[in-house]
């Protein structure tokens, strides 16, 4: 699965910024409902393997103060980065290190969602290059 991707990417302007500043007000939540509507499928046929569903990475999150889900999301931002090399595609990319940090330490409003922008960034960049070279 990790070869060649053959299906069209629809949603390659996703708005990181906005996303990220509406899952930081809903603590969260918004991603819940997000991800099983299609980022989840999306996720999983770029990165080529099957990835823990957000629902029981929040739910694990719980009980550390969402460190969890922050380290699973840092982890998909490490590979999509690496996809986005390997393509070809120019930087800057989402990264390990981008995604935790401005998470952890970014001023407490702003940093979740530069961090956000910068993995739909990554990600709309990467679909829309997958479609250019399957669909011309």
């Amino acid at each position: 699965m990790k070869g060649n991707v053959d299906m069209r990417f629809v949603h390659t302007k996703r708005p990181g910024f906005w996303l990220g500043f509406i899952d930081f007000f809903t603590a969260g939540i918004f991603f819940l409902i997000y991800m099983p509507m299609g980022l989840q499928k999306e996720l999983e046929i770029i990165l080529g393997h099957k990835i823990r569903p957000y629902w029981q990475t929040y739910l694990l999150g719980i009980p550390d103060l969402f460190i969890y889900p922050l380290v699973w999301m840092s982890r998909i931002a490490k590979e999509l980065k690496e996809k986005a090399e390997e393509l070809g595609i120019r930087g800057p990319h989402t990264s390990w290190k981008h995604m935790f940090w401005w998470n952890m330490l970014g001023c407490l409003c702003f940093g979740p969602m530069i961090a956000t922008h910068r993995f739909f960034g990554t990600l709309n960049r990467i679909e829309t290059e997958l479609n250019r070279r399957n669909f011309g």
